[in-house]
């Protein structure tokens, strides 16, 4: 119901090629992410939204430096500052997260992020901006998942184990907010080149 493993292996393939072909430190450390896979992008959300102790939403050039090395997708000091001067656009020395992120993320056209916003909403029942285990109970039937059947797992196992696709592997916490799983499906997005195929594979899966 995620991105698929086969796009997800054409996405890492791509974006491998492509690195040794782009020289904008922006797009490289895009196609570094997307080179980890759909959840690459939004792996490195993660990592520095945990660095962000002071709830600021802030980064300064430091802990952006930390965060890239953290993540395991270290730049030269020359290109991260490069990075970081040309998204610091009103140049207080600290780059806003979310504008981070939205500059990082593959570009998406208005449908694709319009159908991503649909299927969220479908899944957040409650209607508080978050993802979790009890909103699925009531859209997703864990009991036809294999594991379910042959008693390895909970239905609970199962719920978290659906949540985890769009979780960071570094930090999960059975979360899922709007920003997570559009940054999740940014990257299922950039390994689909029709905006028609992605509408109808998300319409599909979500049964939108």
């Amino acid at each position: 119901m995620a991105g698929t493993a086969r796009h997800d292996v054409e996405l890492i393939q791509r974006s491998k090629q492509q690195l040794s072909q782009t020289t904008d430190p922006i797009e490289r450390l895009r196609l570094q992410c997307l080179s980890r896979g759909s959840s690459g992008i939004k792996g490195l959300a993660r990592t520095f939204r945990i660095m962000d102790d002071d709830g600021s939403k802030t980064l300064d050039f430091q802990e952006f430096q930390k965060g890239l090395n953290d993540y395991g997708v270290p730049l030269k000091k020359e290109e991260a500052m490069e990075i970081f001067q040309k998204l610091d656009k009103d140049g207080s020395g600290t780059l806003d997260f979310n504008e981070f992120l939205e500059a990082l993320r593959p570009p998406m056209s208005n449908a694709r992020k319009q159908v991503i916003t649909e299927a969220f909403r479908k899944l957040d029942k409650t209607g508080d901006g978050i993802v979790t285990v009890e909103d699925l109970r009531n859209v997703y039937n864990a009991r036809h998942h294999p594991k379910y059947q042959n008693g390895e797992w909970t239905e609970d196992q199962v719920f978290r184990a659906f949540l985890d696709n769009f979780d960071s592997p570094y930090d999960k916490d059975g979360k899922v907010t709007l920003e997570e799983f559009t940054n999740y499906y940014s990257g299922v997005s950039a390994s689909i080149d029709s905006d028609g195929y992605f509408v109808v594979m998300m319409r599909n899966a979500w049964k939108l």
